[in-house]
């Protein structure tokens, strides 16, 4: 089952203008960009939201947006994800960023609007989002809506609330079952101490909050709660545009916590997700398609993908037996879909995993385990094969990105030769430590009566 999700925070609209350099300025010795294409997305708490429904989650973002060409951008740009708005009213300008870009490097950042404006009137649907709620994700950017004193009151007795915090933006409330600051922020919040384990033993005191996770980009994350000392999660190192990790981390750790995930696994599965978002490009990657990639009754996996890549999507597809599924198979799953718009699992037949794992595998029949997958709101369609590797399906579904869990080089993977027959890519996930099916048969008969 699938948690409610509700975003709360400051909305921004981003603006790409990508282009090319080849000459200097004659007024100054600056580069002349010349523009060959402007896309606009959302920013700040609506880029969190966005991602969540991106999921194929049900999302409400409660935010305060502007009656100008910018504010109204960015309330079609969250429709077309399929995010519903709350949105309070803005006295003031919707806050655009605008990045100059060129062979997918910043040149320049210009902001406008930036500065806190009053925010409409509070009135029942945001309440009522807020309480309707699984789990609560305060995305603040310091324009100050997260110090708004009435969505406080509400956010008082609501569950699982998660704050991102800016180090201009409110104190996150007493009693916050997560809060996400990033290294620099831990740093700015808790400066007596440097050791980012210790800057969030310490703000876990300051804020009075349940557990306090500081993000340290490529070295993953350090969480601390309780009387334990501060847990290292580790992340596989990504390349790319870390622009918006911060918002796909807290989304994918308040997702998982609505989902009813124990804390170091959500706060897992929000490390694997934002590196495999990094991976895939960040930001500037993000890719909103109108069409969402649900399979509807009557449709087959290639008819999902067949759909999603008309509307202008970006379709993954992975694959495995997925015999017992477990929280190392939820959080890569979930990472996958990430990378695009529709998510495609290539399931090994019961025949395939026999001759794979042994004879007494596999212990779910393939029509259990599709049911299962095609249950998570990340799955958007399931495709069972009979070979050992589903190379023959790639053919019929030619994703545009190949992703596989595990501690794989891309060399090992012979999906990687054939995703390059048509330009797809190949991507390794991180995986979550100590997670198998393998494991969990050997743990069931170590405890076995003898």
């Amino acid at each position: 089952m699938t948690g409610r999700l509700t975003v709360i925070g400051d909305a921004l609209l981003d603006r790409e203008v990508e282009g090319r350099v080849e000459r200097l300025c004659p007024e100054a010795p600056v580069p002349v960009l010349d523009a060959e294409a402007t896309r606009s997305r959302p920013g700040g708490a609506a880029l969190a939201a966005a991602l969540a429904a991106a999921d194929g989650r049900d999302v409400i973002l409660v935010t305060a947006l502007g009656g100008d060409l910018a504010g109204r951008e960015l309330g079609r740009l969250l429709d077309e994800a399929g995010v519903q708005v709350v949105d309070i009213g803005l006295d003031g300008a919707t806050p655009v960023k605008v990045r100059f870009r060129c062979d997918g490097r910043l040149l320049l950042r210009v902001d406008e609007g930036v500065e806190s404006s009053a925010v409409g009137e509070v009135a029942d649907p945001a309440y009522e989002a807020i309480e309707s709620a699984d789990a609560v994700l305060v995305s603040d950017y310091g324009h100050g809506l997260a110090a708004d004193s009435r969505l406080r009151g509400a956010l008082a007795a609501a569950r699982h609330v998660v704050w991102d915090p800016h180090p201009r933006g409110a104190l996150p409330l007493t009693g916050t079952r997560l809060v996400t600051p990033n290294q620099a922020e831990a740093a700015a919040f808790a400066p007596e101490v440097e050791e980012p384990g210790n800057q969030a033993r310490v703000l876990l005191r300051k804020w009075g909050a349940d557990a306090v996770v500081v993000t340290l980009g490529r070295e993953g994350a350090v969480l601390a709660y309780g009387e334990t000392a501060p847990c290292r999660l580790p992340a596989r190192p990504a390349d790319g545009d870390p622009c918006g990790a911060g918002d796909r981390f807290a989304a994918a750790a308040a997702a998982a916590l609505a989902d009813g995930a124990w804390l170091p696994d959500a706060v897992a599965r929000a490390v694997a997700s934002a590196a495999a978002f990094v991976a895939s490009g960040g930001g500037a990657g993000l890719r909103i398609a109108p069409a969402r990639g649900f399979a509807t009754e009557g449709e087959d996996a290639e008819t999902v993908a067949a759909r999603v890549r008309a509307a202008g999507g970006r379709v993954v597809a992975t694959g495995g037996c997925f015999d017992l599924l477990h929280a190392g198979h939820v959080a890569m799953l979930e990472a996958a879909r990430a990378l695009g718009d529709c998510l495609v699992v290539c399931l090994n037949s019961d025949e395939s995993v026999r001759h794979l794992k042994g004879h007494d595998r596999p212990l779910v029949a393939q029509e259990d385990r599709a049911a299962v997958l095609g249950s998570l709101a990340s799955v958007d369609a399931v495709v069972i094969f009979g070979e050992d590797t589903p190379e023959a399906v790639l053919e019929r579904l030619r994703p545009d990105v190949w992703a596989k869990g595990g501690d794989y080089a891309l060399d090992e993977l012979p999906e990687a030769g054939v995703l390059s027959r048509w330009g797809g890519e190949a991507v390794i996930l991180p995986y979550v430590e100590g997670r198998s099916t393998t494991r969990l048969l050997e743990d069931i008969a170590a405890r076995a009566p003898r």
